[in-house]
């Protein structure tokens, strides 16, 4: 396959890297968010991990594939360093790092067993665009993974208002960056535009119930409502005030404080193999 014509990188990525997106990236592991990849994983293949954000699901990568080597890019320079921490704190000797982006990748063609991406897709400009430089690099007889939510598709209790605003607010901040929220839904169609023709899909969630799981889930958005990339790109982009902001996040910290809630994140995920 050749190289295709240069691309590069169009959409504003949405969430930044504020600390309280930061904290819902680390707790990221590939038991919980990359479970339908893990099968197909064999010591020594060569995996490549597009958008690695801080790292943790590479690292467990690198550790189910040892002693192959995992390559792990991201769009932003930071949040690689971040990754390169946590593997040096894992004592992992087989994972590098390398800032790219996933619509022109510098690698060749044919030089990955596996290419996976976890919520990436719904974040970049051409994800079909995309899905074809993760085939170009991955081998024949290897798969491309991608796995990303579907904020249509959320659900939660109780039902308070405000976090409908939140949910409709969030669609328009990102989709006036360039993304696609709704992305799970999306991920076969988007596969079978890039050219594949065997693809495995399946969907899975994340629910967070817990009193702990509340806290956690309610806080981090709320502060990222507020203090994070996503909260200036809402009021820049006259989408909110910050006034309005401040009551979201307000209502994610009511949200958080109910015995009874409960929130539902799911996820489309795709495995397409390279013939």
């Amino acid at each position: 396959m050749t190289h295709p014509s240069p691309a590069k990188e169009t959409a504003v990525y949405t969430h930044g890297h504020h600390e309280s997106v930061l904290r819902s990236h680390s707790w990221r592991t590939a038991a919980n968010s990359a479970a339908y990849l893990v099968p197909e994983l064999r010591p020594g293949m060569d995996v490549l991990d597009v958008g690695c954000g801080p790292g943790t699901i590479t690292a467990d990568l690198a550790a189910l594939v040892a002693p192959g080597r995992v390559t792990a890019v991201d769009a932003a320079p930071d949040v690689v360093d971040k990754a390169r921490a946590v593997a040096a704190e894992r004592g992992l000797d087989n994972v590098e790092f390398a800032v790219a982006d996933v619509h022109a990748l510098d690698f060749p063609d044919d030089s990955f067993d596996v290419v996976h991406a976890h919520q990436v897709l719904q974040h970049v400009g051409d994800p079909v665009q995309a899905l074809r430089e993760m085939r170009r690099v991955c081998r024949p007889g290897g798969v491309v993974a991608a796995r990303d939510s579907d904020y249509g598709a959320f659900a939660w209790f109780p039902e308070l208002p405000a976090l409908d605003d939140w949910s409709r607010l969030y669609h328009a901040v990102a989709r006036h960056n360039g993304g696609e929220p709704d992305a799970g839904r999306r991920l076969f169609s988007w596969a079978r535009a890039a050219g594949f023709t065997d693809v495995t899909t399946s969907a899975a969630t994340w629910c967070f119930a817990t009193e702990e799981e509340r806290a956690w889930w309610s806080g981090l958005w709320a502060d990222r409502t507020t203090a994070s990339v996503y909260a200036e790109l809402a009021v820049d982009g006259g989408h909110a005030t910050a006034v309005q902001l401040a009551e979201i996040a307000e209502a994610w910290r009511e949200w958080g404080r109910q015995e009874d809630a409960w929130f539902m994140v799911p996820h489309g995920e795709i495995l397409c193999r390279v013939p």
